[in-house]
């Protein structure tokens, strides 16, 4: 485990900007007064790696703010990303003692923890937290399949918009937001962290980020800060349906 803040519990679970989306949505006010009891707070810096494959997970936890990766190490040192963890996501497996990836901040990162065992124990006596839980859990299986087919049968082009609109309907939705046409946002990732996750060239990525913007599909500010004047037509350039699919 790489050196990391941990803060006192100083933000309310009710007043909690995830708390619509994270596993604790479905929560009443007694059952949020229970989580309150068991979390704490950890923040880490972008590039600091929050969990190790292998590592003994003795917390799970939800993204308050920020970006993580998840990787894995190939037996020849080559490393691959798998995934992204974006906020309201949920890191760590009730049940499971060890990190399945590595896990790494992207950007600076807040984290609200549990220790594992207490929140496995209120997940028995409370099936709001089960429930939302599993929903999570087959929205992420759900995802994982999508991105499966982008990786394997989209272009380029294609792929840099998919990535892009997912940073924009999740940003909108914890924005609570979702149905917004004009979005505004900052992305998290590098163009090299991009072209890593979607197996591009970095080259290839800058190309067709100049080329998005040139057709006007998004602006950009510096390199980070990204306009969508027409949400429908960067779905339509991912080759996805206008209601986003297993963007949300």
């Amino acid at each position: 485990m790489a050196h990391d803040d941990v803060q006192p519990t100083s933000l309310a679970c009710g007043d909690c900007p995830i708390q619509h989306r994270a596993v604790c949505a479905r929560c009443d006010a007694d059952e949020l007064a229970q989580l309150e009891k068991i979390k704490y707070y950890r923040s880490f810096e972008a590039g600091q790696t929050i969990i190790w494959a292998g590592d003994q997970m003795d917390f799970v936890a939800s993204v308050v703010s920020g970006i993580a990766t998840l990787t894995q190490t190939l037996e020849d040192g080559r490393t691959q990303m798998v995934g992204l963890l974006l906020p309201s996501d949920f890191v760590g497996r009730p049940g499971r003692n060890r990190a399945a990836y590595n896990v790494t901040a992207t950007t600076d990162i807040l984290m609200c923890c549990f220790r594992r065992k207490p929140f496995e124990e209120m997940m028995e006596r409370t099936p709001h937290i089960a429930q939302r839980l599993l929903q999570m859990t087959l929205d992420e299986l759900d995802a994982a399949r999508e991105w499966m087919l982008l990786l394997g049968r989209k272009t380029a082009r294609e792929k840099i918009a998919s990535l892009l609109s997912i940073v924009a309907r999740r940003d909108a939705s914890i924005n609570m937001s979702p149905s917004a046409r004009h979005m505004v946002f900052d992305l998290p990732l590098t163009r090299e962290a991009m072209a890593d996750y979607l197996g591009l060239t970095l080259e290839t990525v800058s190309r067709q980020m100049s080329a998005l913007k040139r057709d006007g599909v998004i602006e950009l500010q510096g390199k980070r800060h990204v306009t969508v004047p027409d949400m429908d037509r960067l779905l339509l350039e991912a080759g996805d349906d206008s209601d986003g699919g297993f963007l949300i």
